[in-house]
């Protein structure tokens, strides 16, 4: 079977569970950035050589799949056992909570760019705040998408932007937006 079927080649695609829909829906919108944050997610571990770091984006990569699915089938939301968890979404928050524990993490607005990795996740974060609004834009249509969806996109954006961060703070990098010439009010946190 190839993987160049031509079923698509009229702008359609098919949800799980058959339905064929234009390949600009939102619910295609939405699960197809997911896919690109899960791609933009290899990238970055491919280049990251923190081990921690590394293994939790694939544990992530993988659960992105769930997320995904949840998205792509329209019967998600009534679903047993459910795409995507409490447990999930309440892992992430752990993993954010204990990394904002770290001594010296940086709390203010970053300024990406001074290391490939760290740059790296701050382009998924920003791709990964992309799918939650293409999501909230699917959800707010009245269309249904698998529960803890938002919830898990959401934190997970907050922990993609903590990676940066800690992989700097790692590797002795000041990414500080703000230092001794470039002064102002201290502003909320960047994510």
């Amino acid at each position: 079977m190839s993987i160049a079927t031509k079923t698509g080649d009229a702008g359609k695609t098919g949800l799980i569970g058959g339905e064929r829909v234009s390949k600009a829906d939102l619910r295609v919108e939405a699960y197809g950035t997911i896919d690109e944050l899960s791609s933009l997610l290899g990238f970055a571990r491919s280049i990251c050589e923190d081990a921690e770091v590394r293994a939790l984006t694939k544990e992530i990569q993988r659960e992105l799949f769930a997320v995904s699915g949840g998205v792509a089938n329209p019967a998600a939301a009534r679903k047993e056992p459910p795409y995507v968890t409490e447990a999930m979404v309440g892992a992430l928050t752990a993993h954010v909570n204990r990394i904002e524990g770290t001594e010296g993490i940086l709390s203010d607005w970053s300024l990406p760019g001074d290391h490939a990795a760290a740059a790296a996740y701050d382009v998924a974060r920003t791709v990964c705040r992309r799918a939650e609004r293409a999501l909230v834009r699917l959800v707010e249509s009245g269309e249904e998408a698998a529960p803890q969806s938002v919830a898990y996109l959401n934190r997970l954006s907050d922990l993609l932007w903590l990676f940066g961060r800690l992989l700097e703070l790692r590797a002795g990098v000041d990414a500080r937006l703000r230092d001794d010439e470039h002064t102002g009010p201290r502003w909320s946190r960047a994510w």
